[in-house]
């Protein structure tokens, strides 16, 4: 009899581990045939589907290609904790051509990211977009290393850990280079609503 309760339960282990426990992602699907979201010198919108988060995000830098690069984004649904997402958003525009530092808003995710091309300065302008999950707060925020490690290398960022979301980031751009290094920002969320609200 203990066996074949043991049998039964056992499955149940890492599906509860999976829900409510630290865990690592496994391999990202970045959509079919790992095909880029853009192309050279052209802008681009990529939202998660309903629900879901950035995870992940790829690239690729050609200073041929007017110094631009080719972008690719994975998305994971949000901890079943969150709930839905109650609202969504674009939020302001960070022009090209300067260093920038922003988060989302109303203590919003990263699920999305709108980007522009401007030839007269060889860069891109970045828009966020973010969804709210009821009165979530973050805490236990950190930056990211670089992305990528130096000027004009390719850029592979990765969500290692379960619970912890792409609240916005920060960038410096290299006018020498004409390209632009990101550190992201991190965060978990509070399984609770808390009475405020960043601005």
């Amino acid at each position: 009899m203990d066996l074949v309760l043991l049998c039964v339960f056992l499955p149940l282990v890492p599906v509860a581990w999976g829900q409510y426990g630290d865990y690592y992602y496994g391999p990202y699907n970045y959509g079919d045939n790992d095909e880029w979201v853009n192309v050279y010198r052209q802008g681009f919108n990529f939202q998660c589907p309903h629900g879901q988060v950035i995870v992940a995000i790829r690239s690729v830098f050609n200073k041929k290609e007017g110094s631009d690069r080719l972008w690719n984004y994975a998305c994971m649904p949000a901890a079943q904790s969150l709930g839905e997402p109650t609202e969504c958003w674009w939020e302001e525009i960070n022009r090209a051509g300067t260093e920038w530092y922003q988060t989302c808003s109303n203590n919003g995710l990263v699920a999305g990211f709108q980007s522009q091309y401007f030839p007269s300065v060889l860069d891109r302008e970045w828009q966020f977009y973010c969804c709210r999950y009821s009165r979530r707060c973050p805490y236990s925020c950190w930056l990211t290393t670089e992305y990528p490690g130096h000027y004009g290398e390719d850029m592979d960022m990765m969500m290692y850990t379960y619970d912890y979301y792409i609240r916005g980031a920060t960038t410096t751009f290299s006018a020498v280079n004409r390209d632009r290094q990101w550190k992201f920002i991190v965060c978990r969320m509070t399984e609770y609503d808390c009475p405020f609200q960043n601005v």
